[in-house]
């Protein structure tokens, strides 16, 4: 069997249960939380907020198995898929990251995931962010505690601007927090979830059909929230010339329970203009320094339901980008990690990609290469009970 390279915003449903409770004043904007510390290395954490389908950006169009479990879906350099290492490719929508894969300041770890198995949002959202087993809200964000372990922590300030900080940067050290246009119209999963809210009553559903029939400058604009999200990275990319070392932000729209041909896309599109204007605000000196770490919480499942989208899975893709790779291993050419295969016998629970990297080994080896935290801080205090085996994998010089 062939491998990978061995390894060793708007109205959300978060944001929307969250204003219901009171507890954040979030749920109309793409937010922006930033941390400033000292030292030229830059970090930037998407989140990709939905359960991003892992196996629809980064394509094992080699694997056999990938065309008889989604006929619908699966591409090959053929059909306009991007090749990146002879086993895997890069969706189409994601293109215009293709140029910065071929500057070696690209890389992809597939069938990751956190020690989450379960369905819930929520609840794999708060592992992903806290890095706890356990997985519940209100414990400090592992990107917040590894601030204290980044170069000259007292020159770290902080300002809140919204009501809250998110969860990965949640905790005792401080941070600013900036908030993104409040008026950024809906993703395509939100769209489908009113839709379903509102189906049962006529009246709503026609209502809500027109709203969303509007067109350019209505309630779904995919080329306005485009933009926006393209807008927003700029400005982080641009603050992150200053003093700003870290920042993190979330991107929605990967809950693809329905149309995912449809809806994919645009999310990786999305995902892939942030990173682009990213890159164009910021000085080639400061891209240079800097890796975009791009997390979900976990992946889809591997087969299509009744309504053309894909249900919960387990493992996805982590997506690296940066001029901060070159010469870290982590930008090797090929895609990163260990690949189970899509055998039936080989899948998660008989329906989904089966995980063989944890999250958090992704992230401790890019927070060693930028803030060179030691092995004993990231797996005694940012990550605890983790191994550095396989973090140290992945720098390997390529």
């Amino acid at each position: 069997m062939t491998m990978a390279e061995p390894l060793l915003p708007p109205v959300s449903r978060r944001g929307f249960l969250k204003a219901a409770a009171g507890v954040a004043s979030l749920p109309l904007s793409t937010t922006a939380t930033l941390a400033a510390t000292g030292g030229d290395s830059r970090l930037v954490v998407v989140l990709l907020r939905g359960g991003m389908d892992g196996v629809d950006l980064v394509q094992p169009y080699a694997d056999p198995g990938l065309e008889s479990l989604r006929p619908a879906l699966a591409l090959s350099p053929r059909s306009g898929l991007l090749d990146l290492d002879g086993f895997f490719g890069l969706s189409p929508a994601a293109a215009g990251l293709m140029p910065l894969w071929q500057a070696g300041q690209l890389g992809f770890v597939h069938a990751v995931a956190t020690p989450y198995r379960g369905m819930q949002h929520f609840e794999a959202q708060d592992m992903l962010e806290t890095a706890e087993v356990e997985g519940r809200a209100g414990r400090t964000g592992w990107l917040n505690r590894a601030l204290s372990l980044m170069p000259r922590a007292g020159q770290r300030r902080a300002v809140d601007i919204t009501a809250a900080v998110e969860p990965i940067l949640a905790g005792p050290n401080p941070v600013d927090v900036w908030a993104a246009r409040p008026d950024l119209p809906l993703c395509s999963d939100e769209m489908h979830g009113f839709a379903d809210l509102y189906a049962a009553d006529p009246g709503f559903a026609a209502t809500f059909a027109d709203v969303a029939g509007a067109g350019a400058g209505g309630l779904f604009d995919a080329a306005a929230r485009r933009t926006a999200i393209a807008d927003m990275a700029r400005q982080v990319g641009v603050m992150l010339n200053g003093d700003y070392r870290v920042a993190s932000f979330s991107l929605e729209g990967w809950d693809t329970h329905v149309d995912q041909r449809g809806q994919f896309p645009q999310a990786a599109g999305d995902l892939a203009a942030a990173i682009v204007a990213l890159r164009e605000g910021m000085t080639p000196a400061a891209w240079d320094a800097t890796i975009v770490l791009a997390l979900t919480e976990f992946g889809r499942s591997l087969r299509i339901n009744a309504r053309g989208g894909t249900d919960h899975g387990a493992a996805s893709v982590a997506v690296l980008a940066g001029g901060g790779l070159s010469g870290s291993g982590l930008s090797r050419r090929a895609v990163m990690g260990r690949w189970p295969g899509l055998q039936d016998e080989a899948l998660f629970d008989g329906h989904a990609l089966m995980p063989t990297t944890d999250t958090r080994d992704v992230a401790a080896a890019v927070l060693h290469r930028q803030f060179d935290i030691t092995p004993a801080s990231l797996t005694g205090k940012i990550f605890p009970g983790l191994a550095f085996d396989a973090a140290a994998a992945l720098l390997q010089a390529g």
